[in-house]
């Protein structure tokens, strides 16, 4: 006959023994790099900006996203034979998703000081510039015609083309907006002169909305790259493999062929660029 006590002792060791068995697996779980992870689950998270076209569109009808960005996660996926989960976010909130573990590649971030504190970077995937859209009638041709006190610029807050404004037209009126689309919006309204963005999405917007001043890049040119971000962590090994796949498929013309590509889905091509200015 089993007596109470030994019933209940057992019933404690089965308790203790979970209890152990469970704790090593949770710290494995939070111990784990995002390349096992990866590999583990068999899915990818990444976030896409709308309004980010050609990086990034989303399909009102649909739901379905596209844009070179997009195309390259998806070729991402494939290589390492794993689900593409796409979420959304903004140009300046994709640093934050990338910090709390939301997200574990982020496709289109310009590397700056700044982010280079709380984030690591792949090689560059191509290089932009920086430029404006300006409103009718409105001329310059320089940073320094642009850093005047009477000078209005819009900016999406947060980017990078918020960081170099900052730096180089410090004299000048900034209004920082949630989005570029809304930043576009101040320039066609007429509430600013111009908004700072990179070339690619200013040629863009002035495809899709022709009432637009004109796009210019003001001497001296400034470009940046555009890379692919992660979360800082201390096994090297996803960012490692990014940038071995990246380096790889920009040797078969894989990415210039997505980029390309896209870019004739919203109207614009490399003929559109000013002289002196390539990807």
């Amino acid at each position: 006959m089993v007596s109470r006590r030994m019933v209940g002792s057992a019933a404690g060791l089965a308790l203790a023994m979970a209890a152990s068995a469970a704790t090593p697996a949770s710290a494995q779980a939070a111990n784990e790099s995002t390349f096992d992870r990866i590999r583990r689950t068999k899915k990818l998270r990444t976030a896409a900006v709308p309004g980010g076209a050609p990086y990034y569109h989303k399909d009102l009808a649909s739901g379905q996203w596209r844009g070179f960005y997009v195309d390259m996660a998806k070729m991402l996926a494939e290589e390492l034979e794993v689900e593409l989960e796409l979420s959304e976010t903004t140009w300046g909130n994709a640093v934050l998703d990338l910090q709390s573990n939301k997200i574990d590649i982020f496709f289109g971030l310009n590397p700056t000081p700044k982010r280079a504190l709380v984030v690591d970077f792949s090689v560059p995937c191509f290089s932009n510039a920086f430029s404006f859209i300006t409103k009718r009638g409105f001329q310059a041709k320089t940073w320094e015609e642009m850093n005047r006190p009477e000078v209005k610029i819009s900016v999406d807050l947060g980017s990078s083309q918020d960081q170099i404004v900052t730096r180089l037209c410090p004299k000048a009126q900034i209004s920082r907006f949630k989005t570029a689309d809304e930043a576009t919006m101040a320039v066609q309204s007429g509430r600013v002169d111009a908004q700072c963005i990179v070339l690619i999405l200013a040629l863009t917007a002035k495809k899709k909305n022709p009432a637009l001043g004109e796009v210019m890049v003001p001497t001296p040119i400034f470009g940046t790259t555009s890379n692919a971000g992660f979360r800082r962590e201390q096994d090297k090994t996803w960012r490692d493999f990014v940038n071995v796949w990246i380096e790889f498929n920009k040797g078969l013309g894989a990415v210039r062929h997505a980029i390309v590509s896209n870019m004739e889905l919203v109207g614009i091509s490399e003929n559109d660029f000013p002289p002196g200015v390539t990807l």
